[in-house]
């Protein structure tokens, strides 16, 4: 079905470049890139995935039966996002929040083009309809320059769905809810966005993967709606029976003075109340990867372990399984959908609570964007960190959200939001 060749280069990360321009000339596009950030559970440093040739979009009725029926036909790698909004295929749930952006809630597609990066070396897979171009494609892609930056675009002007006063007030509401049980822990979001704008968004993504270089980077073009995000976290990966799921709570601002920087990142460690959080979205993690665990395999790898990157410091725990080689990759996702660190424990209380007090759709943003490959393994990110852009409608939209628990303090918590704010924001506004 495809055709395979390898390829070593010199200059890895330049043709990576070329790579990244050359593939906005297609409607479909998800780009990968781990930014050569080491992590013990790695496939390849990046991953390039052009040109449909078959796809699945649809809204969240039936969503994961409908994934699960294309993968299975396909039997092929597909590429493609889960938007947080597939909840409400999983529960009794509903998304009546506003919703500037109009992004499909699944979309998938199958690549005639497939790059696959790691090391100096680069497997080519290319479906053998198309495989007699790949000769003329790599002349292309050598032969590609810098893109032109020179694009009018008018100021963009950040605007807050949610004023501090008021997110102060919903952040009380989420503790009344705490105090009275309905749940220990929930992640608020809030949106910040811009009418009537336009990006140009590779250099958009390239600026905000520069500031942040982060492990789970995606560039995602779907025609005319495009996600830049500089992720962090690892939301789970499938390789051979193995499940691996990371989640991120905790989050600590980085200094340029190297004895701050470590005292911040040795007070992170021993917050009491990131510790609890993070201890608390594990205990989840656990349950939920116990749903397709084979008996007694499910374990807690990493505890609260500290990992630094360049705009913070994150505290993240590893909780891994085994699984039935009988168990369809879909459904594994399925029985953990929505990621944890997004909603929040119990997890529908939380995630009910959350749409009543959250004004915007949170649509992609907090859910995940990744692949399954033909050998029925996956990889996805939790999209955090990222700028969401529809060019037909101009509107450019991040948010950014913190768990709140009994001990939140809501001014504190505002303040963590701009500290995960500010590498979308100094992108955007230059």
């Amino acid at each position: 079905m495809r055709t395979k060749h390898i390829h070593t280069f010199e200059d890895i990360e330049n043709f990576k470049n070329q790579l990244l321009i050359w593939s906005q000339q297609f409607d479909d596009v998800v780009w990968l890139d781990s930014n050569n950030y080491y992590q013990k559970y790695s496939s390849y440093d990046a991953v390039l995935a052009v040109d449909a040739f078959t796809g699945i979009q649809t809204d969240y009725y039936n969503g994961f039966d409908k994934l699960k029926e294309y993968f299975t036909t396909t039997k092929d790698w597909i590429f493609g996002y889960l938007t947080y909004d597939l909840k409400n295929d999983i529960e009794d749930l509903k998304s009546e929040n506003h919703d500037a952006l109009g992004f499909p809630d699944l979309y998938f597609f199958q690549p005639k083009r497939l790059f696959l990066i790691k090391g100096n070396q680069i497997e080519i897979q290319y479906l053998n309809a198309v495989d007699d171009e790949l000769e003329d494609d790599l002349n292309d892609i050598k032969n590609t320059t810098q893109e032109d930056e020179n694009h009018l675009c008018s100021e963009i002007k950040i605007k807050l769905q949610i004023h501090k006063d008021e997110y102060f007030e919903k952040v009380n509401t989420m503790l009344a809810h705490i105090h009275r049980g309905d749940i220990y822990e929930a992640n608020f979001c809030q949106e910040f966005f811009a009418e009537n704008t336009c990006i140009n968004p590779l250099e958009t993504y390239k600026k905000l993967n520069a500031i942040s270089n982060p492990p789970f980077a995606s560039y995602v073009k779907l025609q005319d709606k495009y996600v830049l995000s500089a992720s962090p976290e690892r939301y789970i990966k499938k390789q051979n029976d193995a499940i691996i799921s990371q989640p991120i709570k905790g989050t600590a601002k980085r200094s340029e003075n190297k004895e701050e920087d470590d005292t911040l990142k040795k007070d992170l460690l021993n917050d009491e109340k990131e510790r609890s959080e993070n201890i608390m979205i594990v205990d989840l993690v656990r349950n939920d990867l116990s749903k397709t665990a084979l008996k007694g395999s499910v374990k807690v790898e990493e505890l609260c372990k500290i990992y630094t990157f360049d705009q913070v410091h994150q505290m993240i725990s590893t909780v891994t399984s085994k699984v039935d080689a009988e168990t369809h990759p879909v459904d594994i996702i399925k029985s953990t959908f929505p990621m944890g660190s997004m909603t929040g424990a119990p997890k529908i209380s939380a995630m009910k609570i959350i749409e009543d007090l959250e004004k915007t759709k949170r649509g992609v943003y907090s859910g995940a964007i990744g692949y399954f490959s033909p050998d029925e393994d996956f990889d996805f990110n939790v999209v955090i960190r990222s700028i969401l852009y529809n060019e037909s409608k101009q509107y450019v939209s991040y948010s950014v959200g913190g768990a709140i628990t009994a001990k939140s303090n809501p001014l504190k918590e505002y303040e963590e939001c701009l500290v995960k704010a500010k590498a979308m924001r100094e992108v955007l506004e230059n």
